[in-house]
């Protein structure tokens, strides 16, 4: 073997998960040039070290895949952490012009990487960047932050892969037919697909239960049904130019989220996903999602549809939601068993900083909803699955990362403990001792030694 082809890191002796299509395991993996030559035996990632290779010992550690925060609003994070709008204190609220300059905006962006890589986050999605937020009240939002964005990763200065999708109207607010139309031909920023991908667009189709504004097909206990947010002179028409949105979006070769929540917004989209050209999704997906129900979900599996959803905003407004449609209603709101064992793509996420942008107490939440207390491998895996390899399909990156397998990226995160035998309820304390992103350790944790 030539020095060249030596590893420039080796991991040995520990318990790595690879989420591989066999949920194999391992104890070692090495790495050459930001990618994975081996996963194996510590003697198989052994064989790859030479005289210039860093050798971690884990020591027993979990090894996992890089976690994929599949909505993250990452750039909003870094300027009001450790603020969090939901948390265990109620709500708060971000008023106010936050993100002013490039200053600004790169300091905010680079401080939402260093929280993420304290996580395990190695990808992430910036859910709506775009000229429809360029007045907006808190500049988080606005096309001069995908600007720093590229900016930054041209620069190598990102410690998390970003996919992004552009925003044509106002953030929870209203878009047009002709804002949206104008802005598929607006040109994108340069950038490496594998650090800034700019997937697609983003579109607000209704607003949320609790405020009375997703567009839903059960009457509100204080009257009406919700609308589109998307202008328009009626109900039809609103839908219409939805409607047409999507498909123009979908024309152009673009990924298409739409922030659904009500379930006759989602009906909406399904409907038109099935009317497309060559019949099936590019990869397109419901946002939140939360009235969700078994048919439209039966629907979206066989159009090869995603859907992603944030368990602690589920546990923490259950109750707004009974409140505002009833107890029925909210009792058949986010339906994660029937997700689960779905064709959908469905990922896990946090919104943060809507709520904390931590995966563990993310899972957690998700087992609450779901009624499980004790430790339940299967599941947890499956769960990890919706904060790994699952949102890298998502991304339409599956053949390149989401799992540890050679020739993907070396893209993972090192936990003390195994997190498929702990109780849900202590997963958010099981530590993460260190990230790895692209083979370079972006992360870790104060007192651990793995040299």
């Amino acid at each position: 073997m030539s020095a060249d082809e030596y590893a420039d890191l080796v991991a040995v002796g520990g318990n790595v998960l690879t989420f591989d299509a066999r949920d194999g395991r391992a104890s070692a993996l090495a790495v050459r040039a930001g990618r994975l030559v081996a996963v194996g035996t510590d003697e198989e990632a052994l064989a790859h070290a030479g005289p210039g290779t860093r050798v971690l010992s884990l020591a027993g550690r979990t090894v996992l895949p890089g976690i994929n925060d599949s909505h993250l609003h990452a750039a909003w994070l870094g300027a009001v952490w450790p603020d969090t709008l939901i948390s265990e204190h109620g709500l708060s609220a971000h008023q106010g012009l936050l993100l002013t300059d490039e200053e600004s905006r790169r300091a905010a962006i680079l401080r939402a990487g260093r929280i993420c890589a304290s996580l395990g986050i190695t990808s992430y999605t910036e859910p709506g960047l775009g000229p429809g937020e360029d007045d907006g009240e808190t500049g988080c939002f606005s096309q001069a932050v995908l600007d720093t964005y590229a900016r930054l990763a041209e620069e190598g200065e990102l410690r998390a892969r970003v996919t992004a999708l552009r925003l044509f109207g106002t953030l929870d607010g209203p878009s047009t037919l002709e804002d949206v139309a104008a802005g598929l031909n607006a040109p994108l920023p340069r950038s490496d697909p594998a650090w800034l991908n700019v997937a697609g667009l983003k579109i607000f189709a209704d607003g949320i239960p609790p405020m009375g504004s997703a567009w839903t097909c059960h009457p509100y206990t204080a009257g009406g049904h919700g609308s589109l947010l998307v202008a328009g002179a009626d109900d039809a028409g609103r839908e219409h130019n939805l409607r047409t949105m999507i498909r123009l979006a979908h024309r152009a070769g673009l990924q298409v989220g739409v922030h659904a929540t009500g379930d006759r917004s989602i009906d909406a989209f399904v409907d038109t996903v099935a009317e497309l050209e060559q019949g099936a999704a590019g990869r397109h997906y419901v946002i939140h999602g939360d009235l969700v129900n078994p048919a439209q979900i039966a629907r979206m599996g066989l159009l090869g549809m995603g859907l992603t959803t944030q368990p602690v905003i589920a546990v923490a407004t259950a109750d707004w939601v009974a409140g505002a449609l009833g107890p029925e209603v909210a009792g058949a709101a986010w339906p994660l068993q029937e997700l689960l064992a779905s064709g959908v793509t469905f990922t896990l996420s946090s919104d943060g900083p809507v709520t904390t942008p931590d995966w563990r107490a993310q899972v957690a939440a998700a087992c609450a909803l779901l009624g499980e207390r004790a430790p339940r491998p299967r599941l947890m895996g499956r769960l990890l699955r919706c904060y790994t390899t699952a949102p890298a399909v998502q991304d339409g990156a599956e053949a390149w990362k989401g799992s540890l397998e050679a020739g993907k990226v070396a893209d993972f995160c090192v936990l003390e403990r195994d997190p498929l035998e702990v109780a849900p309820a202590d997963l958010p304390e099981v530590a993460v001792d260190a990230t790895v992103t692209g083979g370079r350790i972006v992360h870790l944790r104060e007192g651990v030694a793995l040299d």
